[in-house]
Order: C-alpha cells, then structure tokens, then sequence
C-alpha cells in the first residue's frame, strides 16, 4: 500500500511539473481564482524559469499518461481553454515520442505467440502515431491486406496504476473536506476513470466494443467502424482495417480535399446520438485524433478503447431532457429531473424549470459562434450547486462525449447550431419510442410473452390441482417403527393378561 507521504510528493511533483512549463499562469491570473489557490501557484514556479508562452502538452507529457486522457480531452474545447492552448494539447492525441520497434518487437511476438514474419509480409517500423497508451503501425497481412497495428506501449500499464492509486488517495482527502467536494463525488469519479482505463488497456476488449459499435451503426453508413482482424490481435496487440483519410481536426485539409465541412459535421452530430439515445452504447474518445474523414463525406472512427453504456431508462430520460430544452418545454426538463432522482424531492420542480430557462433560453436560436459555451457551462454548473444535485458518476462518460463531440463538431462548422442539427433525430426517437405506436408494440410484446408462458403455467397448475375424475396419486404410507418385544413365550403372556383384563373389565360392567 502507498504511503500518504509518496502521494504528497507525487502531487507536488506533478504541480512543479505544471509550474515550470507554465501551466500554472491561467489560474496565478485569473482574479476569481481563489486566493490561497494562487498562493499555491506562485509558490510551486518559484526558482523555475517558467516560458513566456505556456506549453501544455509538454506539462502533462511529464506527468504522464493519465494526464495526458486528460488533455486529450481539453484539446477539443478551445472555447474553455482557448484556442493556443487547445492547439498545443491538439499535440497529445497522436504526436507522442515513439516507442523504438525494436523494443516492441519481442512483446509483440511474445503476445501473438509466433513471429511476427508469419502474420506480415512488412510492417512500418516508423509509426504513424503515438498516443498516450499505444503507437500504431502500417502493415501488410501475409494475405495482402492493409492494416493498422496498434500495440501497448511497454510499461504503460503500471504508470497508470501508479497515477490513478494518487488521485484515488487525493479524491478521498478532497472528498472529507464535505461540502461542494462532497457534491461532487471525486472519489467516485476517479473510480470510473480506473474503469475505463483498465479496459482501454485490454486490447480484446477494444476489439470486441469496435465490432458490437459496427453491428450497432449499420443504420448510419456514414460512420464507418474499422473491421477487426482477429486472427492478429491480442490482449497487447491489436490489428484492424486500414482507413485512408484525413483528421477532423486539420480543417484545412479537409477544405482542400473538397470535403463538404457541415456535412460532416452533422454526421458527427447524428451518429453520437443515435450511439448513446437510440443503442445504449457509444464512442466515448471521439476527439479529433480518432476521427477520419473519407471519401463520400462520411466519418470513420478508430480507438474504441474507452466506450460508454447507458440503459433505456436513462436514454429515454436524455431524450426528453434534450427534447425539452431544444423545444423550450423547461417544465418537462425539470419534472425529468426529479423523476430521475437527480434534483432532491424537497426542491421545487417550478422553481428548477425557471433555472433551466434562465440558462437554456439565451442560447435559443443562436450558432454555437453566438454563444458562450463556457458561460452556459457556468450557468448550468450553478444550478446543480443551487439545487443540491449530485454528481452521477455512471453519466459522467456520456457528459464527457458529449462536449468532445461538440467541440469537434463547431470545429468542422462554427455556424452549426446543435439544437437544430439535434432536433430530427431526437424527436423521431421520441415518437418512436415513446410515442402510441411505441406503446401499443411495447404492450403486444409483453402480451406475446405472456401467451408464451401459458403452457408451462397450464402444466404447473394440473399438477398442483387434478382434473375431476382423474384418481389423485395414494399417499405414501407411513413408515412404522418395528419394536421387538423378546422371545415367543412374552407372546403369551401379554396375551394372557390381556384377556384377564377384558373379562374383568367385562364382568364389572355387567354387574
């Protein structure tokens, strides 16, 4: 077990680290930061010759792995960490130092468990990207294929144990303090991280999310799921179908392809949406670095590492929620709220639906250009606080994909308005599902399987209780205790009494 004197030093490790590559300088300057906070800031850069412009991404590179998920995910929201620094962090998705072929030979071959020869007739020992767990590699199959090899950096596994042990010791201590760090449930979030990342580790796994997210969007030809070669991957390696493309993230790029940026846009928008209302199961890495634009303005998706699971309650729940607030119908928003249980019940629904109108009205109509996300974010942050929500750990994923999904959606079409690209999918959903057609198919199913379960219910209840005239099975006999009572002559002597006592008996009676 780590001591709490190796976590100390593992966090101030990691705030000097911040420090000294100047990441610590948004918050050192911003004047609603807390005073003892930037107190905190000044005292971890001092002595170190912090650069006049902040470089994220070579920060949280240091740290290590588990930081770097975490500026992956900030890189996709320059409108709250601004546009340089998302730029800088863009660098985290798949511009890590390499790992050198030679040192993954070996474990590559000891997890496939034959050389590697037998499986490739060539694979790029340059790798076409880095990222924070794993590199991938060109290659062709010894049958002619192009693939992408992606395989598990050496070492990644215990680095990460080694984090996630300090953030689950700091969520604890944070979490004691009560109050808003009570609200918010750090320990049970860092808890969902652990989880995801243990999968996202295990390449089987991912294996198995890509190819149950590919039966799942055969209704979206427009996003594409790799195909996986199974024969090729293991736990540490994993071999998929070769997609020619260009990265959502280089704008430009695209422009030059003559790609059809809105277009793709609203594909982006519509396949998240039909992932996590209509299946239950999505994308949850979707930042620009796993997402490909391919011929025919369609979307193809790599990295299936981390991927989320809502049941049909709470998608029913989110469809509504989003129906409200694109409708304007904040009362519904608010009753599904507290039916979900994430308001407390001594609220009051009217008062929670004029809150939800004061954030979500102003945003109405307007292009996501138009509006400030960062401030809406603000506004809906304070009501959880005002209204005594608490953090829902298993929604947390979904949040987190949502503002990934944004992010690189405005990116393709800053004058895309969410609400309105939303608004078709979500609504025909809603009548489909929840609608009377939805409830009259819901109710013949439930009668069809109840009709289905009548034979077995007949059969019990003949056995239970027979037909008129049909004789009823005999009742076991008892079983009797057998008692010897000796040799033959004790025969007759009880005989003997026995009738001296009856004549006696009898001679009383008449007499």
């Amino acid at each position: 077990m780590t001591s709490p004197i190796v976590h100390t030093w593992r966090l101030l490790r990691w705030g000097r680290t911040l420090a000294r590559h100047g990441a610590l300088k948004g918050i050192e300057n911003d004047p609603n930061t807390p005073a003892p906070v930037r107190r905190l800031a000044r005292i971890a850069r001092f002595g170190a010759r912090v650069p006049a412009v902040p470089r994220y991404a070579d920060a949280l590179q240091a740290i290590g792995p588990a930081a770097i998920k975490l500026g992956q995910t900030m890189a996709t929201r320059p409108d709250l960490v601004g546009e340089e620094a998302a730029r800088d962090l863009l660098r985290l998705q798949d511009q890590l130092p390499a790992v050198p072929f030679d040192t993954l030979r070996g474990g590559m071959e000891a997890s496939l468990g034959r050389p590697l020869e037998d499986l490739f007739s060539r694979i790029e020992e340059v790798p076409v990207g880095a990222a924070s767990i794993a590199q991938v590699h060109r290659a062709v199959t010894t049958d002619g294929r192009q693939v992408a090899v992606k395989v598990l950096r050496p070492g990644v596994e215990e680095e990460f144990r080694r984090a996630i042990d300090t953030y689950q010791w700091a969520a604890a201590h944070l979490e004691a303090m009560g109050g808003e760090a009570r609200r918010l449930r750090p320990r049970l979030t860092v808890e969902n991280f652990r989880r995801w990342t243990l999968r996202e580790l295990n390449f089987m796994r991912e294996a198995a999310s890509a190819s149950e997210l590919a039966e799942a969007m055969t209704a979206e030809p427009d996003f594409v799921v790799p195909t996986i070669d199974w024969r090729r991957t293991t736990g540490k390696v994993l071999t998929v179908e070769w997609i020619d493309g260009h990265k959502l993230g280089d704008r430009q790029a695209l422009i030059d392809a003559g790609y059809d940026l809105p277009k793709l846009a609203r594909t982006l928008v519509h396949a998240f949406l039909r992932q996590a209302i209509a299946e239950g199961f999505f994308h949850a890495d979707m930042h620009q670095g796993n997402l490909f634009a391919i011929p025919g303005d369609r979307i193809a998706a790599i990295d299936f590492g981390i991927m989320g699971r809502i049941d049909r309650r709470a998608r029913v729940w989110l469809a509504e929620i989003l129906y409200g607030l694109i409708t304007g119908n904040y009362k519904r928003v608010a009753e599904i709220h507290f039916e979900a249980g994430y308001v407390p019940s001594h609220h009051n629904v009217a008062e929670f639906a004029t809150a939800l109108r004061a954030v979500g009205e102003p945003m109405r109509g307007l292009s996501v250009k138009e509006m400030s996300i960062g401030m809406m974010l603000d506004g809906l942050f304070a009501i959880t606080r005002d209204f005594d929500m608490v953090t829902q750990p298993h929604l947390l994923l979904l949040q987190k994909t949502m503002v990934m999904v944004e992010g690189v959606a405005t990116s393709l079409d800053p004058d895309i308005n969410l609400w309105d690209a939303a608004a078709p999918f979500v609504s025909e959903w809603i009548r489909s599902e929840l609608g009377p057609e939805a409830a009259f198919a819901d109710r013949l199913v439930a009668d069809v399987r109840t009709i289905a379960r009548l034979p077995e219910l007949i059969r019990r209840i003949e056995a239970r209780y027979p037909a008129p005239g049909g004789e009823p099975p005999a009742p076991p006999l008892q079983e009797v205790e057998i008692v010897g009572t000796g040799g033959a002559w004790r025969y007759v002597v009880v005989s003997a009494v026995t009738a001296l006592v009856s004549i006696a008996a009898t001679w009383a009676i008449l007499g």
